[in-house]
Order: C-alpha cells, then structure tokens, then sequence
C-alpha cells in the first residue's frame, strides 16, 4: 500500500479508466490506502450508487463524496480505524441498503507457492486454487475469486451480487502466473456469476464460465455457479476399501453403458434426477448383475446433442439431473449396493462455445494457435495445448477431481487415438509433425502417462480405460515399461470383426469364420474390455438387434447367440443400454429406453439371457479368474468353417468351462467336443432355451463324457447344438 500526500484524490486519468471498465490495477486506486500523515483515504467505485458511507468497526460513520462517474472519496483520520479491514460500506442503492465490507481492503489471496505450482504445472489441486471458493478472510465471510488468463489487459468477477456490472469487481492481476484474484465479501452459495475480460488487443470479449467451476446453471444458461462448500457424508468407507480387488485383472467386470438423460423419464416426459436414478436405475443394474455403470460425460455442456461429449464445465455435474450433491450422493447409493461408477470423460478437445475455453483471455491459451494443431475437424472442436504447463495442469486436474471429490471408480478416457496422433483424420500438408519429424503428439503421450501414474499414486483401485482404436502398442502395459498405463483398453477390433460377421447371413459365414477367431491372435497384448456401446447404435447405424440377419425369431437367436460368444471371451465386458432388452430402433437422446418392449416375450428373453450371463460370468472362477493370461483359453474348435461351429475353453487352473456356439440355423446332433476331464458337464446355460424365446433345444441339462480322445483332449462330449446358439458347459467334480 503506497502512502499518499495527505489530500490526494483520485487521479482523473484513474477515474476515466475505472468508469470505462478498463483499470488494470484496481487495487493501486480502490480500497483504503495510508496517508503521510498517518490517516486514511478510502475510495469505492460504484457506479448507480445514491450515498456511500465507511463505518468503522466502532460504529463511527464517514460520508465519502461522489466525485465523478461512481467514483465515491474520503479521507479518514487515523484514529477512524487501525488496519485496512477495519470498516464496512454502506451503501444507498436506489432500492436498497447495503452493508458489506469493501472488497478491495483485503491483501493477496493466493500464497506464492499456488502461483509457482501453477506456472509449473505442478498443482495438485488446481480446482481447490482457482475458481470460485467460499472462504473467511479476517472474519468476513465471502468468496474468493481466481482465474487463469495471463494475457488479458482487465478481469471482472460479475454477477447476481453486482448487477453483471463488469466496472463494479475488477480483480488484481498476480503477475508470476498471469492468474487474477478477489474477494467478494457476502457472496453466498448458490449465486451465479462469470468473468468479464478486456483481452490481450483490448477488445471486451464474451463474458466466460469459470473454467475451474464446480457447479453450473443449468442449461441453456452458461453461468457458472457459486458452489455449497459443505464437503459430502460418504458412507462408502467398505466399498472404496475393496474395490481395488473388484478392479483387479482377474475379476469380472461387466459395465452396463447409460446415457443418463434417456434411460428412463420422469413426470412430464423430463428426464430422470439423480434421485429417481438412484431409486430405479442402481436396483435395475445391480438385478441384472453389472459390476459397474458407465455413464456418458455428465461434466456440463452447452449441448445436450453431444451427449456430453463436448463439455466445457471439466469440473461440475451438469445441473440436469440435479446439484453436485445430488450426484454424489447417487454416487454413494451405488456404492452401497455394490455397483462401481465409472465416468466418461473428454480431456481430447472441447468446444468453440464463447462462454467457454475458447480464445478465452482473446488468445489461444487452452488451444494451440495453429488450426493445424489445435482445431478438431471431425468434431468442430478445440484441441487442448498439453505442451503448457498450464494446460496439462487443468486437464490432468479434472480427471483427479473426478475420482476423489465424488469418489468416481474410474475414467474411460474419450478419444485417445486423435490425443496419440498429430495427423489424426487429417490429410497431408494439414497437421504439423512433432520437433522430432513424427506423428506421434509426444505432448499427450506424456500427459497421459503422468495423468495414470498419478492415479496409481494417489487414487488406489481407480480403474483408467482407453478408447484408443488403433493398433498403438502398450496402451495398457505400465509407463516404467514405456507403455502408457491404462488399465483397460476397448477392443475396438473385437468389435468391428464379430458384429461384421454377425451381420452376414448364416450361408455366407463360413466364408468369415476368422471374424470370430481373430480375436484370440492378440487378446493378450492388451488387458481389454469388449465393447458394445454406444457407437454402434447411432449415426444411422441402426440398433444390434437390427444388424441380425434373418426372420424375426433368426435375429434374436442371433443376438442370444452373440451375446453368449462375447460374455464367455476374454475381456470385460460393455453393454449399451438398450442392448439388453434387443430395443429395435436406433437410440436417441432425447427419447427414454423402449421399455414396453419388454412386454413382448422375446425381447424379455433376451433381457433375461443378459441377465444369467453376467451372474454366470461372475460365479464360474473359469471366466474371469485367467482373463488377462492365456492359459486361460484354449481353442477346441476353430476350424469348422463348414458348420460355423467354435468350441473352446475357459479355465482358472482348476475349474473348467466349455463354450460351443452354433452360428447357423441348422442344428446339429451328435456333435463331438473334446474336453479335459472326464465325468457329468452340466449345461450351464444354453441361449436358446424356451425361457429365453428359444427353440428349447439342448442337452437335457447335462452331458457325460466319454474317455476316447478328440481335438487333442483325452475325453469327449457328444452334444447336441441349437440352432443360432451358444452353449455354455461346466465340468463336475
């Protein structure tokens, strides 16, 4: 604080700026400065204000005279108050009477070491520094302000509390990290506000969200939202002390995929809250024996079209469903009842909304500056800079935030593959090679091996997925070992190879039988998760019940069948929703699940199927136990191309299971397999049984084998196969 002569005023060039909106350092004119002779002078800016008065602490009162254009003055002897905090402002609006403290007689906000870990990129909490927090500074409760945007010439918290008056709360520049800072006493909860910036050329920009809020309105509105700082009850202690077992490579972990604004509506056709979710979705999974649900991005976004996939708010649940409360205590429930949450979430690219990241302090800071580099053309997106410390500290923060403010068990991470690859759906001539001449971003790849190694450090049992479509090795292999140290990586190969033989009429298979077993030539490169989510039920691409081929009863053979294959195959296991009840159209996001299908028998037959696979899945040690080692597999038949027969074994050392799977209509009788062990094989479940909506066809519930050796095994099981039917036999002790 500069001391003044003992009666200088305001400087007019001061004043000019301050009413344009354009004061760079409030601070240096604003608030109560010491004098040479020991008293005060207090200055406020506020402009529509009728009266301004200071009042000490003893209740002493001081007029400050309105000079110019808001600009309100006194001076103030120096036994009027012994320090800066020792006054409020009442202020005469023309409708009301306000008391608070003066905003600009605090001192700096943030501490030295906040500002060198944010330049750094080394803030462990960046959310918990910047944004909007509420806080006690010398007794006055309020909030703190602060936001990331080095090369802009002014910063303004507006809101409710100040009539969106952008002159009224200019904010203090700290210079080490370009961040701007302030206290607003009496801001409470629950008050919307944004940040008003004059850019780097001075132009007034688009007043943004807060990019580290951590609630939102609710859309359409953009404003970012002062959050309840009163930290969750969790009652999830048991659940978080185990769960690094239910994660681990040798459990079974079937996720059912939800998108949750159309899985189910509530009144008047809205859709259902965090609440409703709890008291109908969480029962639902859990009866049909998921592990896990994985919900679509509930990070706020500006479009609901995207399904979340373009969010700007990276660290609040969007307000669609509820409060960041609400969720948490979904959370909880889930936890509860044993089902694990894991979250989609984009740290790939992000919107070009103007109250968002974008050229958000009038230059690319979020982004890169070349388009080349930093624009999405496949989704008209930004794409974030992770070669700025700043940035990578941001984006790697959102994710931590997931998993230890609202106890999120894990991220499947959006769109790796145009992260791993500058020339990602780009021609030659429009991507910008690596300092090295590559392709490879070496940005993201670092980025994405601290964000895992992070995890494993400070979120134990967390589970990190890759949606990474291309063949880039060791996506799952530990970063020590130069991968980059997913958990799981989507099998997107699996899945683009089984539903295309699927597909195919059961005349042709056998002409594509490698379809189905080309699966197994890499299943161990990876630790892989199967997936049948929500891509291939959108984008004109029908639903999966309407990619089987056949009459009526023929497609939903198919997909019994499929389902069997896929849940008896290495790999966890995802399922859309919808998937498991056969909904006939393709999804759409504004309209709830078809649940009145379930009326029809075969629909309900196949929800069922789904059902006992999962509890199958999860009770026979066989089918999960050796899931990431290949002595958990072995082909019995995989080679009948003439039959579209697959036989093969799952086992955990001790325990066998024998999966056939007929992939055509004609069924066979006689059909000898060999097996490791002799004695009863009970039929576990057969996807065609009557309960089902199948033909009720089978093996009258058991099997003895015979001692006379096939497919190199020393006994064998004569079998009868349904048609359009996978079987699923589990060898007796």
């Amino acid at each position: 604080m500069t001391d003044l002569s003992p009666d200088e005023p305001v400087a007019p060039a001061d004043i000019e700026l301050l009413a344009a909106g354009r004061h760079a350092d409030p601070f240096a004119v604003l608030g109560p400065h010491r004098r040479a002779d020991g008293g005060w002078r207090i200055a406020a800016f506020l402009p529509g204000a009728a009266s301004v008065q200071a009042v000490s602490e003893a209740g002493a009162e001081l007029p400050l005279a309105h000079v110019h254009d808001g600009l309100f003055q006194a001076g103030a002897a120096s036994s009027f108050m012994v320090s800066a905090t020792d006054y409020r402002l009442r202020i005469q609006w023309p409708s009301a009477l306000q008391e608070t403290a003066d905003p600009y007689a605090f001192g700096l906000i943030l501490s030295d070491a906040d500002l060198d870990a944010i330049a750094r990129g080394t803030h462990e909490q960046i959310d918990a520094c910047l944004g909007a927090h509420c806080v006690r500074m010398d007794g006055v409760e309020g909030v703190r302000f602060a936001v990331w945007a080095p090369n802009a010439r002014r910063v303004s918290v507006v809101g409710d509390f100040n009539a969106w008056d952008g002159r009224r709360h200019p904010m203090r520049l700290r210079y080490a990290a370009g961040v701007w800072e302030l206290f607003v006493p009496g801001v409470r909860p629950g008050q919307a506000y944004k940040f008003e910036l004059i850019g780097a050329d001075g132009s007034l920009l688009p007043q943004k969200a807060d990019p580290c809020a951590r609630q939102a309105e609710l859309a359409p509105a953009t404003a970012s939202v002062v959050a309840d700082p009163q930290p969750f009850a969790w009652t999830d202690g048991a659940w978080m002390a185990g769960r690094a077992a239910r994660h681990a490579p040798d459990a079974p972990l079937s996720v059912y995929e939800v998108h949750v604004g159309s899985w189910l509506h509530g009144e008047a056709g809205r859709a259902g809250t965090w609440e409703e979710l709890g008291d109908r979705l969480i029962p639902y999974a859990r009866g049909m024996g998921f592990t896990h649900l994985e919900l679509l991005p509930i990070m706020e976004h500006p479009f609901g079209g995207s399904w979340g996939y373009q969010p700007l708010g990276l660290f609040a649940p969007t307000a669609r469903y509820g409060s960041p409360r609400d969720f948490a205590a979904f959370v909880d429930r889930c936890h509860g009842a044993g089902l694990g949450v894991i979250l989609d979430w984009v740290p790939a690219h992000f919107p070009t909304d103007p109250h968002g990241l974008a050229r958000f302090d009038g230059t690319a800071l979020y982004e890169y500056q070349d388009p080349r580099e930093g624009f999405h053309q496949d989704w008209n997106t930004y794409i974030y800079n992770l070669g700025r410390n700043e940035v990578r500290n941001f984006v790697r923060a959102s994710g931590l935030a997931w998993l230890e403010r609202f106890h999120i068990d894990g991220l499947r991470v959006d769109a790796v593959a145009s992260m791993l690859y500058r020339d990602y759906s780009r021609k030659p001539g429009e991507w910008v090679p690596n300092h090295l001449g590559g392709r490879e971003n070496l940005e993201a790849i670092d980025f994405l091996r601290e964000l895992n190694e992070q995890v494993r450090r400070g979120v134990p049992g967390a589970l990190m997925i890759a949606e990474e479509s291309t063949a880039w090795p060791g996506v799952t292999a530990p970063v020590a070992e130069g991968g980059l140290g997913f958990h799981r990586k989507w099998n997107m190969g699996w899945m683009h190879d089984t539903l295309r033989y699927m597909q195919r009429d059961p005349l042709f298979r056998r002409y594509h039988y490698h379809d189905l077993t080309f699966g197994m030539v890499y299943a161990y490169t990876e630790r892989f998760m199967l997936p049948l989510s929500h891509d291939e039920v959108v984008h004109g691409k029908g639903s999966l019940i309407g990619k089987m081929p056949g009459d009526r009863w023929q497609r939903f053979a198919n997909l019994r069948a499929y389902f069997g294959f896929m849940w008896t195959h290495p790999g966890s296991k995802l399922l859309f929703m919808g998937g498991e009840f056969a909904q006939e159209r393709e999804w759409n996001h504004d309209r709830q699940l078809d649940w009145e299908l379930l009326a029809d028998p075969l629909h309900a037959g196949v929800q069922r199927v789904v059902r006992d696979l999962n509890h199958a899945y999860a009770a026979l040690p066989a089918l999960h136990r050796r899931d990431a080692e290949p002595s958990g597999f072995r082909w019995v038949v995989g080679d009948d191309e003439s039959n579209s027969v697959f036989a093969y074994l799952r086992t955990d050392g001790e325990h066998w299971v024998l999966a056939v799977c007929n992939m055509t209509p004609t069924p066979l009788a006689g059909y000898k397999v060999g097996v490791p062990r002799g004695g009863l094989w009970r039929e576990r479940l057969n996807t065609d049984a009557a309960d089902y909506g199948g033909s009720g066809m089978g093996n009258g519930g058991a099997v003895q084998a015979v001692d006379e050796p096939a497919h190199g095994l020393p006994h064998a099981l004569s079998l009868t196969l349904p048609p359009l039917a996978t079987l699923l036999l589990e060898a007796r002790e």
